[in-house]
């Protein structure tokens, strides 16, 4: 079945958004194992997106520079809470409270890429002024079927040993206000379909249907894997409630049989019961005739008695031999009882030492990749700490680089390096060599060096790491060509 474009917009909880989004450890420990709706070994195939035009990454230190501005713009403070007020009609009217920043969910294609969305979000800011601050393409969640998937799901694949239906979409962070006015961007239900159909436009996806048209809510991630939950858990009890079926089938054919042989068994009874007093009458009748008509009479009579007697024992003979048929018959349907519930039993047993099997290998692996990658931090951690000390205390050149890194990532209000600060960086990257790759090394160890010396916090920490970035890819040096400032 085709993916069909669809968005969503609601705004954006910064205290989660962030660790969801880039798939922090903190959060995959959270969620748990038992309700685990990401694949790890498919996160390689996600993307990600930050919006270089903005200082600060963060979405919580951006929505308090957002609040200042608004601050700033308007003289008054950012509503955050809904409130009423009056309206001219003395009605009292509901107000949302302002949501500068705000996440849509977009649906993708399995080959869709950040370059994909990247456009589609650089059309809505040309089209209504909304800015996005970060992308992130999620191809490593859905949620896992019972067993094999249908025969029409071309979407569902094979992970080990099971099997995962995949829910492609991205996430799209925008800044939703104008920083001119310092109020919020308005769009209406015509903007969000004119919306709808721009992204099934730009990432060539057949274009979904419209709530109004639908009737349809939409589901958040939680409430859609619980949705898929109970829908498999549907198509597991209609597969159970088929196998009862069967089974109630085969006891009611086997209590029909055993009805039957009951009856064909008193029926054998009676014949037996009409034999022996048939057997009586012969023998009285053979009394009697000897004595009033002689052996002539008695012979006749005698014949004919024993001829009904042999045809009796005739019916007998076969309905015996029906009903050894029948009881056969009663073996062969409890054999095939008994297998199918064997059958059950053990499949049941199957899936459920794969699934522990699967769970143990997963945290067995967790555990040693953990404990690889600490021993190997730690080791890392070390190397860097002895050779900071030795260049700090042996080359003025790396010290004084150093410290003009510190120096402007403490400074709140200068936003880049000045020219002399520029050029000692330099000269320390050329202590490690004049290829790009080895630029960039040094780079990374003057950035970690500075960080532990000055004891940066996180913003001066982004700040830092931004510049110093800037230095070793020469923006600095190209921006002085076109006589421009750098951007922040």
């Amino acid at each position: 079945m085709a993916i069909k474009s669809s968005i969503h917009i609601k705004p954006c909880n910064t205290q989660s958004s962030e660790a969801h989004n880039r798939r922090t450890a903190e959060y995959m420990r959270n969620i748990g194992k038992s309700q685990i709706y990401i694949v790890p070994e498919l996160s390689a195939d996600n993307g990600q997106w930050i919006n270089p035009d903005f200082g600060s990454p963060n979405l919580q230190t951006h929505y308090d520079n957002i609040k200042r501005m608004v601050k700033e713009k308007t003289g008054r403070a950012m509503q955050e809470k809904e409130r009423e007020r009056k309206g001219k009609n003395g009605k009292v009217i509901k107000v949302s409270g302002c949501t500068p920043i705000r996440e849509g969910v977009l649906l993708i294609k399995p080959d869709t890429t950040l370059a994909d969305v990247k456009k589609f979000g650089e059309e809505c800011q040309r089209r209504w002024g909304i800015t996005p601050l970060q992308i992130f393409l999620h191809k490593d969640e859905g949620h896992w079927l019972g067993g094999q998937p249908d025969v029409g799901d071309k979407e569902s694949f094979q992970v080990g040993e099971r099997w995962f239906k995949p829910n492609y979409h991205a996430h799209i962070v925008f800044d939703w206000m104008n920083h001119d006015t310092g109020k919020s961007q308005k769009l209406n239900n015509d903007d969000m379909t004119v919306m709808q159909t721009l992204a099934s436009d730009i990432l060539s996806m057949k274009r979904g249907q419209s709530k109004a048209e639908t009737g349809k809510e939409h589901l958040e991630r939680n409430d859609f894997i619980i949705e898929k939950q109970k829908e498999e858990m549907s198509r597991l009890d209609a597969t159970r409630q088929h196998r009862e079926q069967q089974l109630e089938t085969a006891n009611r054919k086997m209590q029909e049989v055993e009805s039957r042989t009951n009856t064909l068994i008193e029926t054998a009874h009676q014949k037996e019961r009409q034999s022996e007093e048939l057997d009586r009458a012969i023998s009285e009748k053979r009394s009697k005739l000897n004595k009033e008509k002689g052996n002539e009479l008695l012979n006749a009579a005698v014949g004919w008695a024993t001829g009904k007697s042999k045809a009796l024992k005739g019916e007998i003979e076969g309905l015996r031999h029906e009903i050894s048929t029948h009881e056969e018959t009663i073996e062969q349907l409890q054999g095939k009882i008994q297998t199918m519930q064997n059958d059950h039993h053990r499949e049941l047993m199957k899936q459920e030492a794969r699934h522990q099997s699967e769970l143990n290998r997963k945290d067995a692996a967790h555990t040693e990749e953990t404990t690889r990658l600490k021993n190997r931090i730690s080791w890392q951690n070390l190397i860097i700490g002895n050779l900071s000390f030795l260049l700090l205390k042996t080359s003025d050149i790396f010290r004084k680089a150093v410290n003009s890194v510190i120096r402007l990532a403490k400074d709140y209000y200068k936003p880049r390096f000045d020219a002399e600060q520029v050029s000692d960086i330099k000269s320390a990257l050329d202590l490690f060599g004049d290829d790009k790759q080895s630029q960039r090394a040094a780079g990374d160890f003057l950035y970690i060096t500075a960080t532990r010396k000055g004891k940066l916090d996180n913003r001066e920490q982004i700040k830092a790491r931004r510049e110093v970035d800037n230095v070793v890819e020469g923006h600095y040096e190209q921006q002085q060509k076109r006589g421009l400032s750098m951007r922040r």
